[in-house]
């Protein structure tokens, strides 16, 4: 019977898409390692308060998506995003930012960030940023739980 529910603890976690959290802000980023798992297919593997710290992590860990804040202390999201994409070009980076300015935009795309979020938006888009790119959203049971809640 052990066996059998270690293989699928396994499977499971062969599913679940491994996320880095970046931001300087502890709220933040408490946040998101409350709501990102509620949907059952995330697995946060490690926080990071700044961008060196970052760079560090995503080279240990390994992330499949890293949610990197744009500015931050020592080292902004920006450079750090750039670091991150050559040291694992497969890694989907997703920049949390205030700012949604179209040079910010611009600024993150030529740093190698394949998606922009900007925070106050409702929860479900990062969640389909995550993980619509490998599958569809879970339940429309999960979706209702979060609908009215707002990043930040």
């Amino acid at each position: 019977m052990a066996e059998v529910s270690d293989d699928r603890a396994r499977a499971e976690a062969l599913t679940r898409r491994r996320v880095l959290i970046v931001d300087d802000n502890v709220r933040v980023r408490q946040e998101l390692r409350t709501l990102l798992p509620l949907a059952g297919d995330v697995e946060i593997v490690g926080e990071a308060a700044n961008g060196r710290e970052a760079i560090r992590l995503a080279r240990a860990l390994r992330p499949e998506v890293v949610l990197i804040d744009l500015e931050m202390p020592v080292l902004d999201g920006y450079e750090a995003a750039r670091q991150i994409k050559i040291l694992s070009p497969a890694c989907r980076v997703v920049a949390l930012t205030v700012h949604g300015y179209e040079a910010a935009r611009q600024k993150a795309g030529r740093c190698g960030v394949d998606a922009f979020l900007v925070k106050g938006t409702d929860v479900e888009s990062p969640m389909k940023i995550i993980l619509g790119r490998y599958r569809p959203l879970p339940s429309s049971c999960w979706r209702q739980r979060l609908r009215s809640r707002r990043l930040f």
